[in-house]
């Protein structure tokens, strides 16, 4: 897996270098300090557990939706999690993110560009002809925001569109997108979503994810494997994972068919983890499903070993 100089890598065999762990700690929240005052000690490797046992991410679009964004991150520290990720932070200020974050040690690892124009049933920009000014007023966003956090990835969301033209756009805006994010060490993220949760979305399946990677040919551009979507869409998720590992940079899951926890529905959760392990994956797999209630009620997979092997 090629990496961004200066990046964190999201899917490599050692989430955290020594010298990675120096640069994050550093630099990770982005703060000018006063004279004299050492950055904090924030132990953004997790210690050993990311060796001992696969480390997941809470994805905060989803968990503790009722809790404020700091402090569904503190909810997500309390429960076991090792890192967090979320959908669309930006009515939240990011020093309070920040905080959040600092308090708990816990890394913000990913989120996503805007959908657009929601009360329109928009999903993405980036692949809307015509929208190309704020398709990249929004990655201009996020990667703003990801930076003032230490976030080192965000998805840039395709949205609702197809032809020659959508594809020609949206490699146009992830070509844009690569080269804005490269400076700040952040990976950008592209993920097929499936047609019944979103059809008509432009990116559906991991073979147009990887025509369009290849077509943009930048290092920081990469896949993000969202176990759920593609059961649907493609199904065969081990060989799928094999397949797809070496351009990836991250890895979502939720159950199928209903996206609820992992520890129902059709796919076999504890054999996938264990796959994705085997492949040398190490970086916390983001936990992208909707708990129907509460979140803590739903939480037994977690602390089920069968889970964390």
């Amino acid at each position: 897996m090629q990496e961004v100089s200066g990046s964190i890598p999201l899917g490599s065999t050692k989430y955290f270098s020594q010298s990675e762990k120096h640069v994050a700690r550093q630099g990770l929240f982005n703060e000018k300090l006063p004279k004299g005052q050492m950055a904090p000690n924030i132990d953004t490797s997790c210690g050993a557990s990311y060796q001992a046992h696969m480390p997941f991410s809470a994805n905060l679009g989803f968990l503790w939706t009722d809790l404020s964004l700091p402090n569904a991150i503190r909810a997500a520290k309390t429960a076991g999690f090792d890192a967090v990720e979320c959908h669309w932070p930006y009515d939240t200020p990011s020093q309070d993110v920040a905080a959040a974050l600092r308090e708990t040690g816990l890394p913000m690892i990913g989120l996503n560009t805007v959908r657009g124009d929601t009360s329109a049933g928009e999903n993405g920009l980036s692949a809307l002809p015509g929208r190309e000014a704020e398709a990249r007023a929004a990655i201009d966003q996020s990667i703003a925001y990801a930076t003032e956090i230490g976030t080192h990835a965000v998805h840039v969301m395709a949205g609702f569109a197809q032809g020659p033209e959508a594809d020609a756009t949206f490699i146009a805006n992830l070509t844009y997108a690569c080269a804005e994010a490269t400076p700040h060490g952040i990976t950008i993220l592209i993920e097929p979503l499936n047609h019944h949760d979103a059809p008509g979305y432009h990116l559906q399946t991991t073979h147009k994810a990887r025509e369009i990677i290849d077509a943009v040919a930048a290092p920081n551009l990469k896949l993000m494997f969202d176990c759920y979507h593609l059961q649907i869409m493609q199904g065969d998720l081990t060989r799928l994972l094999t397949e797809c590992m070496p351009f990836t940079g991250h890895i979502q899951f939720a159950s199928v068919p209903d996206r609820g926890p992992p520890d129902v529905g059709e796919v076999n959760y504890p054999h996938i983890f264990q796959h994705i392990r085997a492949l040398g994956w190490t970086a916390p797999l983001g936990a992208e499903y909707k708990p129907g209630g509460p979140t803590d009620p739903t939480l037994g997979w977690l602390r089920n070993p069968a889970f964390r092997a």
